[in-house]
């Protein structure tokens, strides 16, 4: 029971761990939406709409942190 309690403690911290690190190496994303924007009969125009987003360093940073203080309450716990 304690030991997939530790188990899952790691393996959430070695996520937060990894999306930190994500963060600071790609702090901006475009994702892409497309949108109809008139259908006349068959014909139908479509508009293609890219979306930019910033990750905050100090969000990445807060990851990272909140991460490794979970990695090490696990290695404490199995003491």
């Amino acid at each position: 029971m304690i030991s997939s309690r530790i188990n899952g403690l790691i393996i959430g911290g070695a996520v937060l761990v990894l999306l930190g690190l994500l963060g600071f190496a790609v702090p901006i994303f475009t994702t892409q939406h497309t949108r109809d924007v008139a259908k006349v009969g068959d014909l139908t125009l479509q508009s293609r709409e890219d979306t930019s987003y910033v990750i905050p360093p100090i969000l990445s940073g807060g990851a990272l942190l909140v991460g490794a203080m979970l990695i090490g309450a696990a290695v404490y716990q199995k003491r």
